[in-house]
């Protein structure tokens, strides 16, 4: 997999001359799956945060009584995001809404990439006129055969997140061209979620597309790094297939998903408390 050139902006198809920079938001609601859950940020009581979390915290420290919900669960598909998330993160009036989705449904064996852009489409219409800024992101990517099957897919998304995000004037935060968040590094040992490292560069990522002032330089890359020796590779890929690939697989052909009957980690817009963070 090929990435872009490091200097390509991380905001696309928004005007940000248009954002007042340095913008006081009040409140903020977080839609999608793991990715937005937190997965596999985890802390020590065995919970997750993640990228929404740590930009609730950077709010919040700005902001007396900055209020966040984070409405996300592990891999919900599109639909289910429409249909469960957006009307309740519509309902809360936030300042700010983040949507991810789909790329679930991407990684599936069978998909209606029809339905995905329907659904899509659905859940930014119902959460655009709801908010004063929605933010959309192209999902990073990672090195590696897994990914690469379904290549072709995720960037027929990213171009469905592209238009609509032109249509109603939502943030684009592109992290999908960003070589550092394809570092292997960057990916917990399921290779499919972001470490704490890369949540804290995604967090940074949405903050500057916010009009905020940099705190980081989030696409700066990482240290280089010494190969791991080939017997090394394969106890890592042995144990990846066996923990992680296995189960992935076999949710996918039954149908079964790793947030079925999980509920939301913060249903509901109440007051940041700096303590979780």
């Amino acid at each position: 997999m090929s990435f872009p050139d490091r200097t390509r902006p991380q905001v696309i198809g928004y005007d940000r001359s248009a954002m007042e920079m340095n913008a006081t938001y009040t409140s903020l609601v977080a839609v999608g799956d793991s990715f937005t859950e937190g997965m596999s940020d985890l802390l020590p009581d065995g919970s997750y945060r993640g990228w929404a979390d740590l930009l609730a915290a950077r709010m919040a420290a700005r902001t007396p009584g900055f209020r966040y919900a984070n409405l996300a669960v592990r891999g919900k598909l599109i639909g289910q995001i429409a249909d469960e998330q957006a009307p309740l993160a519509a309902a809360m009036k936030a300042d700010v809404v983040t949507l991810v989705g789909g790329l679930n449904d991407t990684l599936r064996p069978k998909v209606d990439m029809g339905r995905v852009r329907a659904k899509l489409t659905e859940a930014v219409e119902t959460l655009a006129p709801s908010c004063k800024q929605l933010v959309l992101m192209r999902s990073p990517g990672r090195h590696g055969p897994v990914f690469e099957r379904f290549r072709p897919r995720v960037e027929e998304l990213f171009a469905v997140v592209e238009e609509l995000a032109a249509r109603h004037d939502a943030v684009v935060v592109d992290l999908y061209g960003a070589a550092v968040l394809g570092d292997q590094r960057m990916w917990d040992v399921d290779r499919l979620h972001l470490t704490a490292e890369g949540h804290r560069r995604v967090a940074e990522a949405v903050w500057q597309a916010l009009g905020q002032e940099a705190e980081d330089d989030w696409l700066a890359p990482l240290p280089a790094a010494v190969p791991p020796k080939w017997a090394a590779r394969r106890v890592s890929d042995v144990r990846f297939a066996r923990e992680h690939l296995v189960p992935w697989i076999g949710r996918r052909i039954t149908g079964r998903s790793s947030g079925d009957g999980r509920p939301a980690k913060r249903p509901e817009l109440l007051p940041y408390d700096q303590r979780l963070s």
